[in-house]
């Protein structure tokens, strides 16, 4: 299996190469924020689509427009910058900030605007922890504690882990076939009647009649 990932990440590779981002116009300088942000982006690309040890400092600070001396000056090294990555902390506090009879709806609609606004996706790079073994397990772990347990202590009555395992995987489905398999049919839907189609079945784990 993870020998069988790691193929698929270097044909993946190959298939597209990294590009670096855009620079910003001259004149125009980035905000600390907005360099980690863009620092951020492009770890989280080339971890998606290249193996953990694969993966240089050069190569994100190229995807990002910037410097490899300023990937440190934020970061301190790759293993920061990485542990920053795979954590779902940050990402967890939008995609659970509703109330709990909305929450489904809530979280297919910040998936699917994610992906086709900033190409991102809070919980999607889950799917990729086969490629980075060691490194996988930590995203893993990670995934398990800040986002299915985060969400099922949010529930009540019984089954409350299974139940949100269960719509944390409708959610990674949707990401998956929007965000990696592209399905043409999907994108060419309008994400409200994609929503209004999706969310009460994954609400339907979260609040149960």
């Amino acid at each position: 299996m993870r020998g069988e990932a790691s193929g698929a990440g270097a044909r993946a590779g190959a298939a597209e190469a990294p590009r670096a981002l855009a620079p910003p116009p001259a004149g125009c300088r980035r905000g600390s924020e907005e360099t980690k942000e863009a620092i951020t982006r492009a770890a989280r690309y080339l971890l998606a689509r290249h193996a953990y040890g694969d993966i240089t400092l050069k190569a994100v600070a190229d995807r990002a427009g910037v410097s490899a001396p300023l990937v440190l000056k934020y970061f301190g090294n790759k293993d920061a910058l990485f542990a920053h990555v795979m954590s779902f902390a940050a990402d967890a506090e939008a995609f659970f900030d509703a109330p709990l009879p909305g929450l489904g709806r809530h979280m297919v609609h910040h998936l699917l605007t994610g992906q086709a606004e900033r190409g991102a996706d809070p919980i999607l790079r889950i799917v990729f922890a086969p490629l980075h073994g060691e490194r996988g397990d930590i995203l893993r772990a990670d995934f398990r504690a800040q986002v299915v347990q985060r969400l099922t202590d949010r529930l009540s009555g019984p089954d409350a882990g299974l139940r949100a395992e269960l719509a944390v995987g409708m959610l990674l489905g949707l990401g998956v076939m929007y965000g990696i398999a592209r399905g043409p049919r999907l994108r060419a839907a309008a994400i409200t009647e994609i929503t209004d189609r999706y969310a009460p079945a994954v609400q339907a784990f979260l609040t149960p009649r």
